[in-house]
């Protein structure tokens, strides 16, 4: 059984898809732990695997083999999990209805809640949710997704977070949509929600470099497995699998002299 400390915890964690010809083992038997409170940072390269690790972390899917525990207890209730667990996603407008407002649609998202607050709590909440993320709550008004740029929707995604105030987030990809400004602010909120909530977060993401900057420790995946884990420091400073070298070689060169200043 877990210790009190750990959120996440899987056990030989398998995924397969498929039958026959078809067939894929996608996770091959993962071990892991992430405690209450960190920054872990599952990284690696395109169909790894990191993905399908972050929707079972939600809830979206169940182990073909294997255990995964949420606070010492498997996942069996969508629902009961998105209490507490909530995602953002690399495409914010898949992420809203093109046809119903912002506004509305944030103001929707406390129906996933057991004990909604009242309706004025909810405007006053999203009210301040929009002022976390630099927007005027009168400047957004009765706006739709599609008059909005990809920043902007990306701000509207950490809105409805701050709004829901969840004590553990899945970010899947997060900011590989938007330029280097503005994924520089959007871990800079995400930074400022994790201290205003102590919030658990797991970044997924094929940039080491990123992950070098905001993890208290780094997953890297290959072929669905982990193969190598540890510090942002062990692992960037000193990589001992193939797979994490190639990820170093491929991050853009402002990260990289940084590294390699820090190897000096």
């Amino acid at each position: 059984m877990p210790n009190k400390n750990v959120i996440f915890e899987a056990k030989d964690l398998v995924k397969e898809f498929g039958h026959g010809k078809t067939h894929n083992v996608v996770l091959k038997g993962l071990n892991f732990e992430i405690e209450d409170g960190e920054i872990v940072t599952i990284v690696g390269g395109s169909a790894c695997g990191k993905s399908v690790v972050a929707k079972h972390l939600l809830g979206f899917m169940q182990p073909t083999k294997g255990e995964l525990f949420y606070k010492g207890k498997k996942i069996t209730n969508q629902r009961d999990h998105w209490q507490t667990v909530q995602p953002i996603f690399q495409d914010p407008f898949s992420a809203f209805n093109q046809f119903f407002s912002i506004r509305s649609q944030l103001e929707d998202s406390f129906k996933v809640l057991y004990k909604r607050p009242s309706r004025a709590e909810i405007k006053e909440r999203v009210d301040a949710a929009l002022l976390a993320v630099n927007v005027m709550p009168s400047d957004l008004k009765e706006k739709f997704p599609f008059e909005l740029s990809g920043g902007q929707m990306q701000r509207m995604l950490l809105a409805r977070i701050f709004a829901l105030k969840p004590q553990v987030l899945i970010a899947d990809e997060a900011t590989s949509m938007v330029d280097a400004c503005v994924r520089a602010n959007i871990l800079d909120y995400l930074m400022k929600l994790k201290k205003e909530l102590n919030m658990t977060i797991v970044f997924i993401t094929h940039d080491i470099g990123l992950a070098y900057y905001v993890s208290d420790r780094i997953f890297v995946m290959h072929d669905g497995g982990i193969v190598e884990h540890g510090t942002p420091d062990e692992v960037a400073l000193h990589p001992k699998s193939n797979h994490t070298i190639q990820l170093l070689e491929d991050i853009p060169d402002i990260h990289k002299d940084w590294i390699k200043r820090k190897r000096a």
